[in-house]
């Protein structure tokens, strides 16, 4: 498979960073071509243009300003998506790449005349979050009702292919873990991405 690994994390010596290093690195052992993806290191904008918000709620959405980002979308066979959840949500770099990527003509065709939208991405087969939290398992889950995680696997994984596979992993507790936590964590990710 073609695996695009986004990562969205201003630390290369960070956690997160460091387990998107561990998934390409086990994509590319066993045989995955694998499209790396450093929001920060790539200096990705994240605001959205005037010109995209104008056009944005028509299927003629100009996405020039992004479309090397929206090809590799397109062609890849896989996306696997690793980041910190920083306020029980994605990271303000990677939702500005969502919002100016997924857009419509890409990761759907919007209609008009009900306002319903149309999944797009039936390239993408595999569908997969790698991610870390600050707080408690029971504490995203729980009390915050898991915000992140719903706008991931019922936003964002319905709009790839029908028979698309996916996962979630979760470090929780990143503010009180320990060396032996992440190691575990860490393992429990190659073992995941080995699967593929």
């Amino acid at each position: 498979m073609q695996i695009q690994v986004v990562c969205c994390h201003p630390l290369t010596e960070s956690y997160d960073h460091s387990l998107f290093r561990a998934v390409i690195g086990t994509l590319e052992q066993n045989g995955h071509g694998v499209v790396a993806t450093d929001l920060y290191r790539e200096g990705f904008a994240p605001a959205m243009t005037v010109e995209e918000r104008r056009t944005y709620m028509s299927n003629d959405y100009d996405a020039s300003a992004v479309a090397r980002y929206v090809e590799i979308l397109k062609q890849v066979d896989g996306l696997i998506l690793c980041f910190p959840h920083w306020w029980f949500s994605m990271p303000a770099m990677l939702k500005g790449w969502v919002d100016r990527v997924w857009g419509p003509g890409t990761a759907f065709i919007y209609d008009s005349k009900d306002g319903h939208l149309r999944p797009n991405l039936h390239n993408i087969k595999l569908f997969g979050v790698v991610t870390s939290y600050g707080s408690s398992w029971w504490i995203v889950r729980v009390f915050a009702g898991d915000a992140g995680r719903k706008v991931l696997m019922r936003g964002m994984k319905p709009l790839c292919a029908k028979d698309v596979r996916s996962f979630y992993l979760a470090h929780y507790g990143m503010d009180a873990s320990t060396s032996a936590s992440r190691d575990a964590f860490l393992k429990k990710v190659r073992r995941r991405i080995a699967q593929i």
